[in-house]
C-alpha cells in the first residue's frame, strides 16, 4: 500500500486561477490541475492507494465550509481529509470539536499563509486543544517559495513549541518537508530524534543525499511519504523514494504503516 500524506486540491470553479497565482508567487510549476478528480488521475497512474489532502484555511471566514467538504468527503475514492483551522476563528474549540466528531485525523496549519509565526499563542492554543482531543497537528516548515525572506515555522520554533507544551504534542506533530524545507542542516542538527514525525514532501528531488540522511537519523518509523502534489510528481517520488535504498520494513514504514497507525486513531479504515 502507498499513501501520500501531504496533497492540496482546489475547487474546480478556482483550481485553474489559484494554481497559476501559486506557481507565479513561487516561481514553482505545477504537475497537475489541481482539481480533485487531476489527483484521482494522478493516483492511479502512480499507484497510490491513498492520499490525504491538508486544506488550508488563509482567513477564517474558510474554516465552516472547508470543514463541511472535508466532513463529506472524507475517506471516498481513496481520499482522506484533514481539518483546517485559523488562528484567529473566532470558535476555536467549536471547530476542533467539529473535526473531531467528523472522524478527520487532524488538522494542518500554514503559518506562512495565515500570517502567524508557528510559536504564536494562537497556534500553541490550537495545537494543545487539538492534542487534547486526539487529533495530530500537521504543519508546514522551513521556508516556503512564497515567503523565502520570512520563516515562520524554523526548527527553534518547533523546540520552542515542544518545550512551552512540554509533552502534550509529543508523537502528534507532523512537520512537513522533512522537519524544514530548504533547511536540512538544521533540520539534522536540531530536530532529529526528537517526538515529531515528518514528512517527504517537495524535497526528495532538492536534496536527495540530505534526505536520506535525515531519514536514517530521525528513523523510518517517524517518516510519512508525501508529494505535496500538485507541487510534485506522485510517481516520480515514488521512484525516488523506493530507489534510496532502505530496507523492505522500512519502506513499509514511510509508504503506509506509519501512516495508516495515524489516520486509523480515528476511525479511517484502510
Amino acid at each position: 500500500m502507498i499513501i501520500d500524506f501531504h496533497t492540496h486540491t482546489f475547487p474546480d470553479k478556482i483550481a485553474e486561477k489559484t494554481i497559476a497565482y501559486l506557481a507565479e508567487k513561487g516561481n514553482v510549476k505545477p504537475f497537475r490541475e489541481g482539481t480533485l478528480s487531476s489527483l484521482k488521475e494522478s493516483m492511479k497512474r502512480s499507484g497510490v492507494d491513498y492520499s490525504v489532502i491538508l486544506p488550508v484555511a488563509t482567513v477564517p471566514r474558510q474554516v465552516v465550509s472547508i470543514n463541511n467538504l472535508a466532513a463529506e468527503l472524507n475517506g471516498k475514492d481513496g481520499i482522506i481529509y484533514a481539518g483546517a483551522i485559523h488562528p484567529d476563528y473566532e470558535d476555536i474549540d467549536g471547530a476542533l470539536d467539529f473535526i473531531k466528531n467528523a472522524g478527520l485525523f487532524g488538522i494542518k496549519l500554514h503559518p506562512d499563509y495565515q500570517g502567524v509565526y508557528f510559536n504564536d499563542p494562537r497556534c500553541l492554543r490550537i495545537m494543545e486543544g487539538a492534542a487534547k482531543r486526539g487529533l495530530y497537528i500537521v504543519t508546514h516548515a522551513g521556508i516556503d517559495v512564497g515567503y523565502p525572506d520570512d520563516v515562520h515555522c524554523t526548527p527553534d520554533m518547533v523546540l520552542e513549541v515542544l518545550e512551552k507544551l512540554g509533552g502534550i504534542i509529543d508523537d502528534k506533530l507532523i512537520l512537513a518537508h522533512l522537519g524544514g524545507c530548504d533547511l536540512p542542516d538544521e533540520v539534522l542538527q536540531k530536530l532529529c530524534n526528537k517526538p515529531v514525525y515528518m514528512d517527504t514532501a517537495v524535497v526528495l528531488d532538492r536534496y536527495p543525499e540530505k534526505s536520506v540522511e535525515i531519514i536514517k537519523k530521525h528513523g523510518a518509523d517517524k517518516i510519512l511519504f508525501a508529494t505535496d502534489s500538485p507541487w510534485a510528481d506522485q510517481k516520480a517520488f515514488v521512484e525516488l523514494l523506493k530507489s534510496f535504498g532502505f530496507s523492505q520494513s522500512e519502506n513499509e514504514m514511510m509508504f503506509s504503516k506509519n501512516a495508516e497507525k495515524i489516520l486509523e486513531s480515528a476511525g479511517n479504515v484502510l
